[in-house]
């Protein structure tokens, strides 16, 4: 999946330990990527939780990156900073594996996952990609507050 989305340049919130480079440049935990200055197209894969936002919200001012989440689109967190701020977005058909440090395919995720597309090029990387999901073009949203 990951090569269909082209290269990257910083992975802000990589593994200490990982099979592969997902960029050219890595952030862990230990750099603190969020309070880091991002260069170029990122791709990211933020901790899962309360921080997730904090990220994507990062995603978003930067205007260069792609995000894998959960895709929960009922949360708050999703319509704060998703649904009001990305470019495009692609469900992911099916759940996605995990792999072990070692390269070694491990279980699957807890949730369905989508990839978030802040900034119109990667929005065409979502667009163009072939696996299996759905593309949906987030620049003619409409969103209401209106309470049912």
């Amino acid at each position: 999946m990951l090569a269909a989305l082209g290269e990257f340049d910083l992975d802000p919130c990589a593994p200490i330990g990982r099979p592969w480079d997902i960029a050219k440049k890595h952030y862990t935990i230990e750099d603190e990527g969020l309070h880091k200055e991002w260069e170029g197209r990122v791709f990211c894969n933020p901790p899962y939780g309360k921080e997730t936002q904090k990220w994507l919200d990062k995603c978003a001012d930067y205007g260069n990156a792609i995000g894998l989440v959960f895709a929960r689109t009922e949360t708050r967190m999703f319509f704060s900073s998703v649904w009001e701020k990305a470019d495009a977005i692609f469900f992911i058909k099916g759940r996605l594996s995990f792999y072990t440090v070692e390269g070694e395919k491990g279980g699957t995720a807890g949730a369905p996952s989508v990839l978030v597309a802040y900034g119109k090029e990667n929005a065409e990387y979502l667009k163009k990609m072939k696996i299996a999901g759905c593309y949906v073009d987030l620049s003619e949203r409409v969103i209401t507050d209106k309470k049912q």
